[in-house]
């Protein structure tokens, strides 16, 4: 797991190794990871656009971008939380995923950038 705060916003990031959707032999390694999004600010904000950067130890490095997360632009009033969880494949048993949230205040309609915190994706056992 791991955390970060911007603009009185905090990102928790958990991925987990999805071995039943995965095929090693054939070189596919599926992760799962849960986001959770507090808004802990005094103002009401929307979550725009998201940006991530998906790289495999092959050096092979994916770019996802687009509008909302999971189909949907969720808006957060203060002490609001936001949870989704989605996935992404590797070619090889470690990665890393990384990203940012463009964020929107209602107030004012000011956007933020937001970072998603690194998530280190890596075959249970693997490191050892």
């Amino acid at each position: 797991m791991s955390t970060t705060i911007r603009h009185d916003v905090r990102v928790t990031a958990v991925p987990a190794f999805e071995a039943a959707h995965s095929d090693t032999r054939a070189g596919r390694y599926l992760f799962s990871y849960r986001i959770t999004i507090t808004n802990h600010g005094r103002e009401t904000v929307k979550l725009l656009r998201r940006h991530w950067y998906i790289t495999d130890s092959l050096f092979t490095t994916k770019v996802v971008e687009g509008p909302g997360v999971v189909g949907t632009m969720p808006l957060l009033t203060p002490g609001q939380t936001f949870e989704y969880t989605s996935a992404c494949d590797l070619r090889s048993s470690i990665g890393r995923m990384r990203g940012t949230y463009t964020m929107e205040r209602i107030s004012d309609g000011r956007q933020f950038g937001v970072t998603v915190p690194e998530m280190v994706l890596v075959l249970p056992y693997q490191l050892n």
